[in-house]
């Protein structure tokens, strides 16, 4: 009896275990549309409109087509958005 129950036991952990892995393996990105490049060209707007003349957002838009949304630019992260700051 103890090993049935033992074997049942298992069995649900088992099940468990594959349900939570198959949960945190879901990507909602993919249901949703979501597409690197235009996220990065949105940032660059989004960048362009917070620091005005002093960041180039053609150029940073340009880059993102370049490395195909690879390279995401952020507004507070200046490493990210250094190659397009201009000297005014």
């Amino acid at each position: 009896m103890t090993s049935k129950v033992k074997a049942v036991f298992v069995l649900f952990v088992s099940l468990a275990v594959i349900s939570i892995i198959e949960f945190v393996k879901a990507d909602p990105a993919i249901m949703n549309g979501y597409n690197p490049m235009e996220i990065c060209i949105e940032n660059c707007a989004q960048c362009k409109k917070m620091l005005g003349s002093w960041l180039d957002g053609p150029l940073c838009a340009e880059s993102c087509i370049r490395h195909r949304g690879k390279l995401m630019p952020d507004c507070e992260d200046f490493a990210s958005i250094a190659p397009f700051l201009t000297k005014i």
